[in-house]
């Protein structure tokens, strides 16, 4: 048995215990994405059925990333920045971490059919089981991995689509687009800062089985290179106008740069760099889509 399972446990958790087993941050970055698909969809905008959406997506989302500690709190006990979560370091047990988690995204799924409607809620259904049942193993077999957990990470803004309009729209699939090809150099800066972590976990991740980086630069630069095109399209495709078609392009120019710039120095303070910038570009992408985009 794991030394995980034989720590002693407390006899209850704290909310911040439970909030950080939920990944707060990464939940609150869901909800931006998923406001901004809605927004971008909505006709008649209403503020009711915006914050049933966000609130049945927050706790898929919450139960999605509860999940995924679940499964990997022996790899995490192993790595020096995931050894002071909840699990391996003894605040929440195992079997209230999955009691939890499946209670939450469960209820969460029903709530999104319910109260706005049964696409939205396929999409959250989907997102689950394809990060907890796909992605989760795969990432201790094969570096592909990161490509195929940027799907279920592109899908918030594509149900905030979905809960605004009731069906799959050009808009919602440039906005899942977006996302998911900005996943890819935001995620190459993060394993190549954490590279050492992540083969202490025993993860088959690009940066641990490409010691020189040079195929990690490669990757980031190549899917912002396809990120440019895409961030752009709304402006092509009318709708969005000249304002936008500027920014846009200087949002990805700025992102392309950062990784061209992390290739030719693979450093930690170059990946640091294109992951701030990649933080910024999502940022900007996404109020832009908001404040000139329209489906």
């Amino acid at each position: 048995m794991s030394d995980v399972l034989q720590r002693p446990l407390p006899i209850t958790a704290s909310l911040s215990d439970y909030l950080d087993l939920s990944k707060s941050r990464i939940v609150l970055m869901v909800l931006i994405t998923t406001a901004a698909g809605y927004v971008i969809g909505a006709r008649d905008f209403s503020l009711l059925l915006l914050m049933q959406t966000l609130a049945g997506t927050a706790l898929v989302a919450a139960g999605t990333n509860a999940l995924n500690q679940y499964w990997e709190r022996n790899l995490d006990a192993k790595m020096q920045r995931t050894s002071r979560r909840p699990i391996p370091a003894g605040r929440i047990s195992p079997r209230a971490a999955l009691i939890f988690s499946t209670a939450i995204a469960v209820i969460g799924t029903v709530y999104l059919g319910l109260a706005v409607n049964w696409l939205t809620a396929g999409l959250g259904a989907f997102t689950l089981t394809s990060y907890i049942f796909v992605y989760t193993p795969l990432k201790r077999i094969s570096t592909v991995c990161t490509l195929v957990g940027a799907i279920p990470g592109a899908i918030p803004p594509l149900m905030g689509w979905t809960a605004a309009t009731g069906e799959i729209g050009l808009g919602g699939v440039i906005a899942f687009a977006v996302l998911f090809l900005w996943q890819l150099p935001h995620f190459m800066a993060i394993s190549w800062i954490y590279r050492e972590d992540y083969a202490r976990g025993g993860f088959a991740m690009l940066s641990v089985v490409d010691p020189d980086g040079r195929a990690v630069g490669r990757e980031a630069v190549f899917y912002s290179v396809l990120l440019l095109p895409v961030s752009v399209a709304p402006a092509f495709l009318g709708m969005a106008g000249p304002v936008y078609l500027v920014a846009a392009t200087a949002a990805s120019a700025a992102m392309l740069i950062s990784s061209i710039r992390f290739l030719g120095e693979r450093s930690t303070k170059r990946a640091r760099s294109l992951f701030l910038c990649s933080n910024i570009y999502l940022l900007s992408m996404m109020i832009l889509l908001v404040v000139l985009v329209r489906g």
